[in-house]
């Protein structure tokens, strides 16, 4: 925790709020929802990174104990057009990410995908077996028109939650319960079209896991990334964006999540982290690189391949 106050204007940026946005028929879409969760629809079948809808304040995260949010979660599905999903993903099993998942599965019928410690979320809320998958990093999970591969990452540091979840979790219970678990690199292709996306929900990796991979687009979070040294950002943008071989970058968990989505999004504080730090050595890297970088307009439907 950094002593310095106020937080980054995010009005700095609005001309990176420039993804194209969706046009009806477009072959696949991508909706932004605030932190790491992420809408990628076809139309007809459509996944989804974390489902996190609640945001609780930061009082009630540091003082209470924390459960879903029904009402938020009903809203924030209703506003996106969420019925029914393939599968929840969530990119590691912090509260910020992963609280949601197993109610939004069980709202959509979607199969909840992750390690050992999203299944003990999701038993917690007593999902049904049939719809928890533990994956292995690198298996390649048909999911109708997507195929799905989940890579073994880590979380950017410091993890204050760190370890993984060993026993399934009755909301309510304290954020700590919430450990940070298996953390992911989601490949995501969708065979019909042939696009390719990945999604680094955490500002973290693992040296090489990347290599030989392919994906047109990043959606990179940047939670902390900003408070790291430039070093670490380098690296970090070498092992994803340049890994996989991009041409377009989305920035995502660059919110303050303690703030509910019926209002204005903010950057995070500087209390955690630095979105300007952020946002002028990821300039620097996408302009000497050919890289397009963005960041994503939330609630809307937007074509990053467009």
């Amino acid at each position: 925790m950094r002593l310095k106050l106020g937080r980054p204007d995010i009005g700095r940026y609005r001309d990176r709020f420039d993804v194209p946005e969706a046009d009806p028929d477009t072959a696949l879409s991508v909706t932004w929802l605030g932190v790491s969760t992420l809408l990628v629809d076809d139309g007809t079948s459509s996944l989804l990174t974390d489902g996190f809808f609640s945001r609780p304040p930061m009082r009630d995260v540091g003082l209470r104990r924390l459960a879903p949010s029904a009402s938020r979660i009903d809203y924030c599905l209703n506003r996106a057009n969420i019925n029914r999903l393939a599968a929840v993903l969530p990119v590691h099993t912090h509260y910020d990410h992963a609280m949601d998942s197993a109610l939004v599965a069980a709202r959509t019928g979607a199969r909840l995908i992750g390690g050992e410690s999203a299944a003990n979320i999701a038993r917690g809320y007593r999902l049904s077996d049939d719809q928890i998958v533990v994956a292995e990093s690198g298996e390649e999970l048909a999911l109708g028109p997507f195929a799905v591969t989940l890579i073994e990452s880590h979380h950017c540091p410091p993890d204050r939650f760190p370890g993984t979840i060993t026993e399934p979790v009755v909301p309510p219970v304290k954020a700590s319960a919430f450990r940070c678990g298996e953390a992911w690199s989601t490949l995501i292709h969708h065979a019909p079209s042939d696009r390719r996306l990945l999604i680094q929900g955490s500002a973290g990796f693992l040296p090489g896991a990347l290599d030989g991979r392919r994906a047109d687009i990043v959606y990179l979070g940047v939670g902390q990334l900003g408070v790291q040294p430039r070093t670490y950002i380098e690296q970090y943008w070498e092992q994803t964006v340049r890994a996989v071989g991009a041409h377009r970058v989305v920035l995502i968990h660059w919110d303050d999540f303690f703030r509910p989505l019926t209002e204005p999004l903010i950057a995070l504080p500087y209390a955690g982290d630095d979105l300007n730090v952020t946002m002028r050595v990821l300039s620097g890297l996408a302009e000497r690189d050919g890289v397009a970088l963005h960041l994503p307009t939330v609630w809307q439907r937007e074509d990053p391949w467009a």
